[in-house]
């Protein structure tokens, strides 16, 4: 006789859908940005895992019950490395934060059935995100889990005329700057950096640098002394 245990452990759980991955030009870049600057963020704290594009399975023994958001925090789990991530082996516990970057072909589902299980799930907080603002207006928007339903939450008109949205959850600030997306770290006013970004912003500041104290030089003067 089979137990059903035994049963549970025969069941395969892909790693991929098995569908394309549709993501267009727009899409691609916030999702790997996302990805990687909660990841720098959090990288001292071990009990925040941040990943992206990675099938979240929701029902043990059904493999046909995931979804893969483009990039989702949970709070109170060990960081490491998963070929998908089963509730059931996670202590029972759901993503806290969800961000999808909508497109064309994802908007009714972002807006419809994803919306709907996160709220099912208990996710606190949902974003949406649209680059290429056809679908989404305002093209970012957040949404606060209140008993069982999702509530916009209130979104700040930014000096240079973008947007920002709190994100309690991770303690940062979401800002739309002329149409891009980029996270902010409240205490500090200093915009989240992937690595090839911050590289760039050292680089850049090295030559500047650099040209500075050759100007100082031709004037006679130490750079050194200044």
């Amino acid at each position: 006789m089979t137990s059903a245990t035994s049963l549970n452990t025969e069941i395969d759980y892909p790693d991929s859908d098995g569908k394309p991955m549709a993501e267009s030009d727009y899409q691609r870049p916030y999702v790997a940005y996302g990805t990687e600057v909660l990841n720098i963020f959090f990288a001292d704290q071990p009990q925040v895992y941040v990943s992206g594009n990675l099938l979240i399975y929701y029902e043990e023994g059904n493999p046909k019950a995931c979804v893969s958001p483009d990039v989702f925090v949970v709070l109170n789990r060990p960081k490491g490395k998963r070929s998908s991530y089963k509730v059931w082996q996670e202590n029972n516990q759901y993503p806290d934060f969800i961000l999808e970057i909508t497109s064309r072909s994802t908007v009714s589902e972002d807006q419809g059935i994803k919306r709907g299980l996160y709220a099912f799930w208990g996710v606190s907080e949902y974003f949406q995100y649209d680059p290429s603002a056809d679908y989404l207006e305002p093209p970012l928007q957040g949404y606060q889990l209140i008993d069982g339903n999702y509530f916009l939450l209130p979104a700040t008109t930014l000096p240079n005329g973008g947007l920002s949205i709190t994100s309690k959850v991770l303690g940062l600030e979401l800002h739309l700057e002329q149409g891009e997306l980029r996270f902010y770290n409240p205490a500090t006013g200093e915009k989240l950096l992937s690595h090839a970004e911050a590289e760039a912003a050292r680089q850049a500041a090295q030559s500047k640098a650099e040209r500075l104290a050759a100007r100082l030089r031709e004037l006679g003067i130490d750079p050194d002394l200044v």
